[in-house]
């Protein structure tokens, strides 16, 4: 699944590698003329550095023309490429072996990186020096594995040197799917990381095959295949052919050096000790900071068990200090676990009805990962209740003995909290502090009574600032028992496709119609759906009044002189909303849940509306026309900058007849 802008390209560099690693491997094993162990060094690079190795192994190994292969990587420079590859080709093969292991078992970075570097040098002195090496060489496995020890040193820790930062700093970045051996851009980073080890080793490997330390590019031919009279070069099988190849393969004169001569037989060109204590110090140094120097950047003590997987919010600012618990709050929702997809017609905020028995209304929620779309084109990955958002709403009676059966359904635990409600102090919903959280998969039950009257919502309580940006919220309505009757009677009533509930005039506090306004803000970017938090980076860029955007918003239906009931609730976690009305000013009746009594009442057209806050205004149809209710902060009534059709957001309208 393509989760971000990067994906495809991770796919095709990885579909890349694959074909460029089957060409050099079609291409050596049909006759290029070298030993086995290069032959299998150069597919493996290709494999990790896909067309960069393909371009290395035309331009510096491939035999141009039958008979021309000595000649052609004569050049100290294609020497030095060969000695490269097989370092990388051993030494990455360990890296990325213990890389993989390493992430299964959980191992922070830091602990990562230091098997990594053992592994690879392992792998490469015991297995690609000493032993594929050995026909080479000469001698027995102890004897090269001594011999091998300090050019192969030198050479796997300016590798590391380049490999270990890189893989540390993007495995480690805002997409710690890099983590995950399961995810292909694990791949694409350990390509990345091997490619720049490779730059920056190969100087390194240069100076060691020009003293004879190490075997760069070497020719293999049958005794009959053999030219006449031929120079013969360096890179020839130096006095000892590899194996498969001891009665027919034509080696160098004598003079040729030898890696176990520990330079050349040249005075002026034998290696020195200061020389090795020289290059073997830098390597050092340069493999200590390339091991230290992501502590300055990222958390290193971090695992892929920790975070591995989670696409952070692009601004968002993490440093070594920055917890894993912190990250994955921040973290996008995964849209790979969406278990509902809703289109646009499917609205939230519908009265969910209870089963009645023995005088307890009980109410089934589910909370799971839904696809909700909150305007045309534009789907969030969001935290649900029954699938939608807002949830259900739940509308009581004063007095009614409740049950909800809460089942969790996400991938992470949660509670519902019941915003403003008296109750036992069991069934209020804070994780940890009045009930365990509920785990995935697992069923909780809050009972209660409602004993107050106003207007209310529920919403997660356990990492709320992620579950609830993310959408897992709902309205919870208590009547007095005389209004919920009326409302029974007239409900059929209701003209079909109109957001608004027609009521009968019951009591000072009752309107003509009713509308409920759950406010809620959004962060979505590049496809993936991050919780919208007061904090760099985390800021929304969508804004929907119960689940939708304008102009996908209600339209609410009404005739000059009705009454219309707004409830705002504040079940956004961010910001202030100043919700303003137009064509006239509103009666305030209620503020959370409380009604106010008639001295306290006073006349507005904006009422700011706070996180968790909740407001009843009475407003009256003065004139006809398309009157707006929205946010009064202009950003909020755009839509990721833009408005669209007049507007966006936080807005939608109240059209009004003769």
């Amino acid at each position: 699944m393509i989760l971000q802008p990067i994906d495809p390209f991770v796919w095709t560099w990885l579909l890349l590698c694959v074909l460029s690693a089957a060409y050099v491997a079609f291409d050596q094993f049909r006759g290029n003329p070298e030993p086995a162990v290069m032959k299998w060094g150069f597919v493996l690079v290709t494999l990790y550095m896909g067309p960069i190795g393909l371009l290395l192994y035309v331009m510096a190994d491939k035999e141009p023309r039958p008979g021309t292969h000595e000649a052609f990587t004569a050049p100290l420079w294609k020497q030095g490429v060969g000695s490269t590859v097989h370092c990388v080709a051993g030494d990455a093969t360990g890296i990325i072996v213990a890389a993989v292991i390493v992430a299964a078992l959980g191992l922070p970075m830091w602990a990562d990186l230091l098997v990594e570097y053992a592994a690879g040098f392992a792998f490469g002195l015991l297995i690609f020096q000493a032993l594929f090496m050995r026909s080479m060489m000469g001698g027995s496995y102890a004897q090269n594995v001594r011999r091998s020890f300090l050019p192969e040193f030198i050479s796997m820790n300016a590798m590391m040197a380049g490999m270990a930062p890189v893989m540390a700093l993007l495995m480690m970045g805002r997409d710690m799917r890099a983590m995950s051996p399961g995810e292909p851009l694990f791949w694409g980073v350990m390509s990345i990381g091997v490619t720049v080890g490779f730059a920056i080793a190969y100087p390194v490997n240069v100076w060691l095959v020009s003293r004879g330390l190490k075997h760069g590019l070497m020719t293999v031919r049958p005794v009959q295949t053999a030219q006449p009279g031929r120079q013969a070069t360096a890179h020839d099988v130096a006095g000892h052919p590899p194996a498969g190849h001891e009665a027919h393969a034509e080696t160098a004169p004598s003079g040729t050096h030898d890696v176990h001569d520990m330079g050349s037989s040249d005075p002026v060109f034998r290696v020195t000790r200061p020389q090795l204590v020289a290059v073997g110090g830098t390597t050092t140094l340069m493999l200590l900071f390339g091991l230290t120097l992501p502590w300055a950047f990222v958390n290193m003590r971090l695992s892929a068990h920790d975070v591995g997987g989670i696409v952070m919010p692009p601004g968002m600012i993490m440093t070594p200090e920055t917890p894993a618990a912190a990250m994955r709050d921040m973290a996008a929702a995964d849209p790979r676990l969406v278990q509902i997809s809703a289109p646009l017609g499917t609205r939230g905020d519908q009265v969910l009805a209870p089963q009645v028995s023995e005088g307890v209304k009980r109410y089934r929620l589910s909370v799971g990962v839904t696809g909700w779309t909150i305007l045309p084109g534009r789907t969030v990955t969001a935290y649900a209740v029954n699938g939608t958002v807002p949830g259900p709403r739940l509308e009581l009676d004063q007095g009614d003995r409740v049950e909800i059966e809460v089942t969790n359904r996400l991938p992470e635990s949660t509670t519902l909290h019941w915003h403003g409600l008296i109750l036992d102090s069991a069934m209020d919903g804070p994780a940890e502090i009045t009930q365990p959280p509920i785990e995935p998969g697992d069923t909780f039950t809050y009972a209660f009574t409602a004993v107050q009257v106003g207007t209310y919502f529920y919403h997660s309580h356990d990492h709320v600032d992620r579950q609830q940006a993310l959408g897992l919220y709902g309205a919870l309505l208590i009547r007095p028992t005389a209004e919920r009757a009326t409302l029974a009677r007239v409900r059929a009533l209701t003209v079909p496709g109109d957001p608004a509930t027609a009521l009968e005039p019951v009591g000072q506090d009752s309107a003509d119609h009713e509308y409920t306004v759950q406010l809620q803000e959004w962060l979505h970017r590049d496809g993936l759906t991050y919780p919208a938090m007061p904090m760099e980076g985390g800021l929304p860029n969508y804004f929907t009044i119960n689940g939708k955007a304008y102009p996908a918003t209600d339209t609410v239906q009404m005739r000059v002189g009705e009454t219309l009931k707004l409830r705002f609730v504040g079940s956004n976690n961010i910001g202030v909303h100043p919700m303003h009305v137009h064509g006239g000013p509103f009666t305030v009746v209620a503020r959370d849940g409380e009604t106010l009594p008639q001295s306290a009442r006073f006349l507005a057209d904006t009422v700011n509306v706070g996180p968790g806050q909740r407001y009843d205004v009475i407003w009256t149809a003065r004139r006809p026309g398309r009157w707006l209710l929205h946010c009064h902060i202009p950003h909020h009534t755009t839509n990721n900058n833009v408005e669209q059709q007049g507007g966006g957001g936080l807005m939608m309208v109240i059209d009004v007849r003769e």
